[in-house]
């Protein structure tokens, strides 16, 4: 039998993510939620979900998030880590409130929260944040009793999360015609924001010319190609670009596109491009469409050999990097010396995120943080 892994004070897991349609009739209503405040047509939302009835009115991420937490689950119980593993969803079914309130009627009242986003930013953290304090609140107006909450650290550069990507960029470079193989170029890809959110992501000492978001990307692309060129023998020139654009054209966001870069390429005389969607946890639909379907289609126009590596997703190594992350935190809240495992220059994020972190665009309470009002 395992040893018994001690993830006290915490008695749950929960993982939070985004969400997604499940049907076509779940596009649209799911999209309402997603741009809730905003005011946006619902006709427009039918435009904007024809990504969505491309595959079904079906996003992959909630089958994913299954498969994550079965890896989870069977990581835990083979190493002796006795944690119950709950999802819920900002947009979508299983929603975050309604999570929340099973794991306070089953007892459950510290918890630590795995969001399936790595990377420091408004949308990627302090939202997050902000829903899991509406959540609070809505418990809080029924009388409940509030468990306390506690989020893991951006976890970009754990080993466990940057292995399975050298893999896959490893796989896809094998995957190439021989002939461009050596000579192709990496994309590593994440999601464009606004480049005021990027500029004011993490700490208030990292802010700047693209913040802690675009910082810890080009380090997470950095570690990837190193390990590449050590397992290929050969240096693969490489650049960090950005995909899934919204909102108005107007407001500047990060750039450059995918479709642009592939251009940019091509008419430098690249013979290849591997794309490596490393800003995202697994293949949901910014991955599906962007990638797989208009960037690859940009590609083929172009004559450009290209190829998509894997994501994350379920692998075992992520599972056994979220026990690592688990017990690491719990180690520093029972006042243990830890050592935080970290690749890169940028080292381990920090665990509470501090006031002025990812600032929010109106503000709002947000919980799991220094500025939390539930403590």
């Amino acid at each position: 039998m395992p040893d018994v892994l001690d993830a006290s004070p915490y008695d749950a897991l929960l993982l939070l993510s985004f969400g997604g349609p499940e049907g076509p009739d779940d596009v649209v209503p799911f999209l309402e939620n997603v741009t809730r405040g905003r005011g946006i047509p619902k006709e427009r939302l039918k435009e904007v979900g024809q990504h969505y009835f491309l595959f079904g009115g079906v996003s992959p991420i909630n089958d994913q998030n299954r498969a994550l937490l079965d890896a989870l689950r069977k990581d835990f119980a083979e190493h002796g880590l006795d944690l119950p593993v709950y999802w819920g969803n900002r947009n979508w079914a299983p929603y975050l409130t309604d999570t929340l309130r099973e794991m306070v009627g089953d007892g459950r009242r510290r918890i630590l929260v795995l969001a399936t986003s790595a990377y420091a930013s408004y949308s990627g953290c302090r939202q997050y944040r902000e829903n899991l304090a509406d959540a609070l609140a809505a418990l809080e107006s029924e009388g409940l009793e509030l468990p306390k909450i506690d989020k893991l650290r951006h976890y970009f550069n754990h080993p466990g999360f940057v292995e399975p990507m050298v893999d896959g960029v490893v796989r896809s470079l094998a995957e190439l015609p021989e002939e461009v193989r050596d000579g192709a170029h990496i994309a590593f890809c994440t999601h464009s924001i606004p480049t005021s959110a990027a500029d004011t992501s993490g700490p208030v000492e990292e802010h700047g010319d693209g913040g802690a978001y675009v910082r810890q990307h080009l380090d997470v692309a950095q570690v990837i190609a190193d390990a590449v060129r050590e397992r290929t023998g050969v240096e693969h020139p490489w650049q960090l670009v950005y995909q899934s654009r919204s909102g108005a054209p107007h407001i500047p966001w990060l750039e450059p596109d995918i479709c642009d870069h592939l251009e940019e390429r091509q008419a430098a005389g690249v013979p290849a491009v591997v794309m490596a969607p490393i800003g995202f946890v697994s293949d949901h639909m910014e991955v599906l469409y962007d990638l797989d379907t208009e960037a690859t289609a940009k590609a083929q126009e172009l004559g450009l050999p290209v190829r998509r590596s894997a994501t994350v997703g379920a692998d075992p190594r992520f599972a056994a990097a979220v026990r690592d992350l688990v017990l690491e935190r719990a180690g520093d809240e029972r006042g243990q010396e830890v050592a935080p495992c970290a690749l890169g220059a940028l080292g381990a994020s920090h665990n509470l995120c501090p006031v002025g972190c990812c600032p929010a665009r109106a503000p709002r309470p947000a919980a799991a943080g220094a500025d939390s009002p539930y403590a």
